[in-house]
């Protein structure tokens, strides 16, 4: 039978702070996913695996990120720093803010042509910079007072000490020993 009191009961109205809540954690979980994403479609090669072949020969295959360029996680000096691989850089240009980070010398102040134009930087010498497995010393490098960006500029310094070929999407690297 219907009784006139049970109409009026109603459930207990959610507190304004508990929605709340729960929006911006919602919002926050989307945002650092989206954030995720960007930085794997900017650098898709943050994992890298290295395998070797018959005679020593050590292989690291990377990805071409959406918008045409190798960028790829590696080191330098045992800390770990982002590529961009370069062949129309010289040497290994190094922003300032992580050369400070990862204790880069400046030696003597030098000069060099960037695509926006004549530059002032510091000539510095790296012991060891990495991509996998294919490790390479004594590396002629600059430190670039002029960048705000942290990715370094993987030039020839590097690149004409190991082999690479480009197949579609993917850059094939070897180091022979």
């Amino acid at each position: 039978m219907h009784r006139p009191d049970d109409d009026d009961q109603q459930p207990p109205a959610v507190p304004g702070w508990i929605i709340g809540t729960f929006w911006v954690l919602l919002l926050l979980s989307l945002a650092l996913l989206f954030n995720n994403w960007l930085e794997k479609a900017r650098n898709p090669n943050q994992d890298v695996s290295s395998y070797q072949e018959s005679g020593n020969v050590r292989v690291v295959t990377l990805k071409r990120n959406r918008y045409g360029h190798y960028h790829v996680t590696g080191t330098i000096n045992g800390h770990t720093v982002e590529f961009l691989l370069d062949t129309g850089a010289t040497n290994i240009s190094v922003p300032a803010v992580v050369a400070d980070r990862i204790g880069l010398q400046r030696m003597h102040e030098i000069s060099f042509y960037t695509a926006n134009g004549l530059a002032r930087g510091y000539a510095t010498r790296i012991s060891e910079a990495g991509i996998g497995d294919i490790v390479l010393t004594d590396l002629q490098a600059s430190i670039n007072p002029n960048v705000d960006d942290e990715v370094i500029l993987l030039g020839m310094t590097f690149l004409k000490r190991i082999e690479f070929t480009q197949r579609g999407d993917t850059l094939i690297l070897r180091q022979y020993h």
